[in-house]
């Protein structure tokens, strides 16, 4: 059939405007989502994102857990936790170099002060610091006081025969032998959970030393992350640091157990890390921002932490605002699943609530991601 000039006119217009249909829809345009994944764009593929995140060493088995199963439900999101510390969270997200930032320590007043819009703190898990140590043949029941603690860190006790650990464990064969203590060199959240803790059981640490992601330690060799505490304790004979839980059980390193604020030896468990969380629960601040160490209860073990995700409320990407929100919406769901073999306390149910007020707050210029 031959074409006169008008309708070869038409049918190049026809072609070419199919080939800018076509390329806009390989480039990943048309990329709404329904609940978690994008929907199939014109070529039958889904638009992908990419989501960066980074800061606290203490949740990061949890936090790897998590992007290892929501891509196998979402293969469309590729999430990336960088883990660096709570401080490194924190400016990071302040900076807007990362889509979400994560910390153990709540951001203060003056830290928020500085971010250009308002961030939401989102509570993922608690967890428990625990204190490790490395002692030939003493593999469990180290038994410390809340001085003792204090003193060890403070370099008052230099020995682990001093009289003061061996009147709380006379069924142990405490060596002679010098104490090597490894503490965090790092801004961290784990710090600040420990220090915390110190500050409010010694009054002398809160004089000398007090409270924060990053303190001046009267003694001892430092390290970076969780994992440079964990593997510092494991060769050092004679060493004692604190770390979060799942980092010493995958050293296989040993944890003593504490007294707490009920005069009970508590092992950190997931059991009394649980009662921890359920005890600071019931007083949760709007803000979600709070310290659960040295708690009320029987059960409940001292020295825990919820550890958080540090987000924008007003999102400046739809694309990857969306993809945050469901992401975090199934974390604090679906998610809390894996917690418990990592050694995490799930979120109790009232802070569930709580978080997902917070996550519906979450928007792109006044729409809501989640409704």
């Amino acid at each position: 059939m031959q074409l006169n000039s008008r309708d070869k006119g038409w049918c190049k217009a026809l072609v070419g405007a199919a080939i800018v249909a076509l390329a806009l829809s390989l480039a990943g345009c048309g990329s709404s989502k329904q609940e978690g994944k994008a929907t199939p764009d014109q070529a039958g593929q889904q638009a992908s994102v990419s989501l960066n995140g980074a800061g606290a060493s203490f949740p990061y088995p949890l936090y790897s857990k998590w992007i290892q199963e929501y891509k196998k439900l979402n293969p469309q999101v590729t999430i990336d936790y960088q883990s660096i510390g709570s401080s490194g969270g924190i400016n990071n997200i302040l900076q807007e170099t990362v889509d979400f930032g994560a910390s153990d320590a709540p951001m203060k007043d003056e830290q928020l002060a500085k971010a250009p819009k308002a961030i939401i703190h989102l509570p993922t898990v608690a967890g428990a610091v625990v204190i490790t140590y490395n002692l030939e043949g003493i593999k469990s029941g180290l038994k410390l006081t809340p001085e003792v603690i204090a003193d060890i860190f403070l370099g008052n006790i230099k020995k682990w025969n001093d009289t003061r650990i061996t009147s709380l464990n006379p069924d142990l064969q405490l060596p002679d032998k010098e104490i090597v203590v490894a503490h965090r060199s790092d801004g961290s959240g784990t710090t600040n959970i420990f220090t915390d803790y110190l500050s409010k059981v010694s009054p002398t640490w809160k004089e000398k030393v007090g409270s924060g992601t990053s303190v001046q330690w009267p003694v001892g060799i430092g390290a970076k992350g969780n994992e440079g505490v964990a593997g510092t304790v494991k060769q050092t004979p004679g060493a004692i640091g604190y770390v979060e839980l799942a980092y010493a059980v995958q050293n296989n390193l040993p944890y003593a157990l504490i007294k707490n604020k009920a005069g009970k030896f508590v092992e950190p468990t997931l059991d009394t890390t649980t009662a921890a969380a359920a005890g600071a629960a019931a007083n949760m601040p709007e803000d979600m921002r709070v310290s659960i160490t040295d708690p009320q209860g029987d059960d409940a073990y001292p020295i825990a932490g919820y550890t958080y995700i540090l987000v924008y409320k007003d999102q400046k990407d739809k694309l990857k605002g969306e993809a945050l929100a469901k992401f975090l919406w199934w974390a604090i769901h679906d998610g809390q699943k894996y917690a418990k073999d990592l050694l995490y306390a799930p979120l109790p149910e009232n802070v569930v609530k709580m978080a997902e007020a917070k996550i519906k707050q979450m928007n792109y210029q006044g729409t809501p991601f989640i409704k």
